[in-house]
């Protein structure tokens, strides 16, 4: 009997029960695991800070109740201090399919809003932060002259800016997703500049000597050496800029007073009281967040793995 299975337990077994199993346990049960602790501590945070509001409002303390009935209550509550994760998820069900895409109710509506102004501030940013590197790169007065301001640019809260960019822009008859991507645009910027400062001057100097001994010009050491050796610096700076604009563009939402969007949903959400909304328009945003920094990463792949990065 061993001697018939021999055979069929030396031949190899599938990829998936190999590398590709392995693969999926590495990436996969970090990530599980530190979602279930945040899901345990969610859970946990819920059950502390609405306890007092359900004794004092649900539960009849002089009939008395039992620890059972005191975290149904703090888990069921209409207007909980801190909804938990079941009612969020409900109250993101409820939006998505009780009503139409077009609707303000349907959450994706509000995504497709805040997220038309990231990724035309993420664009705008990274175009602009291209442009200063290559000149900083080039032009040590430029150096001297822009990066200082472009350092400082980034103390002044944004909460401040905006006010100011809207009003001004507002002035100048441009409303709607412009004044919003000017400030996405505004957080996108400055980590697409520093990195690629550092990756347009990370070429050693042996290889700028070399296409100097060919006559190179400068736009062609720039694209034929800089802007390559730039790429690994240029992913991760983008990475950051589209969560930063994604900031941006919700924080610009709030001071307009926007009908739209999901930092509208959040102030609307604080208007009346409506602690699980205002919820699951973050739980929305870090999603859109998720998917927006995926899909850098994805473009990240793809253009390193053309070039033989990866």
């Amino acid at each position: 009997m061993a001697d018939a299975l021999a055979p069929a337990l030396a031949a190899p077994r599938p990829a998936w029960g190999g590398a590709a199993w392995r693969r999926v346990q590495q990436d996969a049960l970090p990530v599980l695991t530190v979602l279930l602790c945040a899901v345990l501590a969610w859970y946990g945070a819920a059950w502390a800070l609405n306890a007092p509001g359900a004794i004092e409002r649900v539960l009849d303390a002089q009939a008395g109740y039992s620890a059972q009935d005191l975290f149904a209550a703090t888990m069921a509550m209409e207007r909980p201090l801190m909804p938990a994760p079941h009612q969020v998820l409900q109250d993101i069900h409820e939006s998505l399919t009780e009503w139409p895409l077009e609707s303000p109710r349907n959450l994706l509506f509000h995504v497709a809003v805040t997220a038309q102004s990231t990724l035309l501030g993420f664009a705008m940013g990274t175009g602009l932060g291209l442009l200063l590197s290559v000149l900083v790169v080039h032009s040590r007065t430029l150096d001297r002259a822009l990066m200082p301001w472009i350092v400082a640019s980034q103390t002044v809260p944004v909460l401040a800016i905006a006010p100011i960019v809207l009003v001004i822009l507002g002035s100048l008859g441009f409303s709607g997703v412009a004044p919003k991507a000017v400030i996405a645009m505004y957080l996108c910027f400055f980590p697409v500049t520093v990195a690629m400062v550092q990756g347009l001057r990370s070429p050693e100097r042996i290889e700028m000597e070399m296409l100097h001994t060919y006559a190179a010009s400068r736009w062609q050491t720039l694209w034929c050496l800089r802007l390559p050796a730039a790429l690994p610096f240029l992913f991760p700076a983008l990475r950051v800029g589209v969560a930063a604009g994604l900031v941006g563009a919700m924080v610009a939402e709030l001071p307009t007073g926007a009908q739209a969007g999901l930092g509208a949903r959040l102030l609307t959400g604080s208007y009346y009281g409506q602690t699980v909304q205002i919820w699951s328009a973050l739980l929305m945003s870090a999603l859109l967040g998720l998917l927006l920094t995926a899909a850098v990463s994805l473009a990240e792949r793809l253009v390193l793995r053309n070039r033989g990065g990866v």
